[in-house]
């Protein structure tokens, strides 16, 4: 018997020896035959996640710590139910979704999928230089040769393990073990920096606040955070107004973002191919929702939760950290006290002392004003390691902290190469190894390679039509699945039935409503953000929510007859 059906027969032997044991048993087994969703781990936990923390910490402050965990529990569900539908037919996704549903929505899903993996590896790799050049090596110049240097040893590093996923079963565990290791490290860089930013002395962590945090607030989507009232209540009528919309708008933009995005197009194209690979089967169902418990759910939560913490007790209402260079009503006041150009031509320290000096003497309304500016503008995870250097030293803020960085870019630029080695594959209709896979990957690490030098030309002209597609996309995706998960021309017998059926109908509809919801508004902020920078009329927006009932309706138009049912 071949090396590989040997492991194989292996696997089932132990899921059959554990089928009738306790949680404890099984969790025990299941442990050590864990790896799609550690790879699904190494996706999430990038540049996006990253942002998406940093904008959920700052914004609300550990207020908002139950956001991406509530947002990847729905995804979980849906990645449960795609897992469920592969392992239960063994048929490869992009067939079925043509045969059973839609080939418009199979080819649609296979497109966005390649065009995202294109798309967003150009910031992954700029994320590795800036993790290279900011943290652990400060010393390397800014210039293209340093940049092209550093791609070129990610690009090395990525292709290498890459490399290893198609030389056979082992091939396949050497690579999610390696995968598990970026994941671990980027969990141990964070949590250690939390755990130091704790032992502090005066450190401005409260863990009450932290758990209070988890419970779900979604009254946050409808009104300001606590913290902005005091400054909010200094403010004449019509102002205050305005900064309320504002900041509940800002508020609502980053949870339901997080909502509609914390699974990517991406993630739902990888799963399932990345257990066919390893030839999985329906006896690894169960194995497979304890996977994506333990692989993403947890690193995920862990990962976030300590980037959203380090966020929250750094810039959320804490006056030592606010930039008065990032308030307009300041910057604008200096340029009008040293006319045109005249503070512009100050060095970063003046202009630092006359913005302080502006401020201090400002009256009661305007103080709050340029308060509220600089504790809701952006940040980045350059100033998050620069402000916990205080509290965390030298070691902890920068070297482990971009350690965990540098991390997150590589395990995700790995990831977009093997997702893009299984598209080309489907697309060309041939096995999912060899030749046209490794093609596929190694064009994602090309591409990416440019990065460093590329995003900040392309970034603004391709981030957000991309966003737009690839959001769009994830709730016709969900919705896809959710109809095969009724299908009982595929699924045949083993379509849930009775009590089963009804509870995944209810978590799959409840987790692709969600989704739609977030998409239909992060798509139609992006555009509405596009509009705005081209002059263009503001409802534009409205073509982002558009294209999700577009697409609807060419699926309907496109469907397979097939025998569906959702009760």
């Amino acid at each position: 018997m071949p090396d590989n059906d040997h492991s194989l027969e292996q696997e089932r032997q132990l899921l059959a020896s554990v089928a009738d044991k306790g949680a404890g048993a099984k969790a025990k087994t299941y442990a050590k035959l864990c790896g799609p969703g550690w790879l699904q781990s190494a996706i999430t936990l990038g540049g996006g996640s990253l942002v998406g923390a940093l904008g959920v910490g700052v914004i609300g402050g550990t207020n908002f710590m139950w956001v991406q965990p509530v947002a990847m529990v729905l995804g979980v569900i849906m990645l449960s139910a795609i897992a469920y539908v592969t392992l239960s037919t063994g048929e490869r996704p992009f067939r079925a979704i043509n045969d059973h549903v839609s080939p418009f929505l199979g080819w649609a899903w296979l497109i966005a999928t390649m065009v995202a993996n294109m798309v967003w590896v150009l910031p992954q790799f700029n994320l590795a230089f800036g993790a290279v050049a900011k943290n652990l090596a400060p010393s390397i110049p800014d210039t293209n040769g340093s940049k092209m240097l550093i791609s070129a040893a990610v690009l090395a590093v990525a292709t290498t393990i890459i490399w290893s996923y198609g030389s056979g079963s082992r091939g396949v565990a050497l690579f999610e073990r390696m995968l598990k290791v970026l994941v671990g490290l980027i969990v141990v860089s964070f949590v250690g920096v939390v755990l130091v930013l704790t032992l502090a002395e005066d450190s401005p962590l409260r863990w009450g606040a932290v758990f209070s945090g988890l419970v779900p607030d979604f009254g946050a989507l409808f009104r300001p955070a606590e913290t902005f009232r005091p400054m909010i209540d200094q403010l004449d009528p019509a102002a205050a107004e305005a900064w309320t919309k504002r900041i509940t708008g800002m508020q609502r933009d980053n949870i339901i973002a997080a909502f509609g995005t914390t699974v990517g197009i991406n993630m739902t194209f990888l799963l399932p191919y990345s257990m066919l690979r390893r030839r999985w089967g329906k006896e690894h169902r169960g194995l497979a929702i304890f996977d994506l418990s333990t692989g993403l759910l947890i690193p995920f939560v862990i990962a976030t939760g300590c980037l959203v913490i380090a966020a929250a007790t750094q810039f959320h209402d804490n006056p030592d950290n606010n930039n008065p260079a990032q308030s307009k009503s300041l910057v604008a006041a200096a340029e009008r006290q040293f006319g045109e150009g005249g503070f512009a031509e100050l060095d970063a320290a003046r202009q630092a002392e006359v913005l302080t000096a502006i401020y201090t003497a400002m009256p009661g309304g305007e103080k709050a004003v340029a308060k509220l500016e600089m504790m809701t503008a952006k940040r980045s995870q350059w100033e998050l390691a620069k402000a916990l250097e205080p509290f965390a030293g030298t070691f902890f803020s920068q070297y482990v902290f971009g350690i965990g960085v540098l991390a997150m870019a590589i395990s995700t630029i790995i990831i977009l190469m093997l997702i893009n080695g299984f598209a080309v594959c489907e697309m060309l209709g041939v096995p999912d190894s060899g030749a046209p896979h490794r093609a596929g990957c190694i064009l994602v690490g090309v591409i990416g390679f440019f990065g460093p030098i590329a995003w900040g030309q392309l970034g603004p002209w391709l981030a957000i039509p991309v966003s737009v597609f690839g959001l769009t996309l994830l709730p016709i995706a969900y919705l896809t699945f959710l109809l095969l998960m009724n299908s009982k021309g595929l699924l045949g017998s083993s379509r849930p039935e009775g009590g089963r059926r009804l509870r995944w109908n209810v978590l799959m509809a409840t987790a692709t409503t969600v989704a739609t919801l977030g998409a239909g508004w992060a798509s139609y902020g992006k555009i509405s953000e596009l509009a705005e920078k081209k002059g263009m009329p503001g409802e534009l927006g409205w073509f982002g929510p558009g294209l999700i009932v577009a697409f609807g309706l060419i699926a309907l138009l496109t469907r397979r007859r097939d025998n569906f049912g959702l009760c």
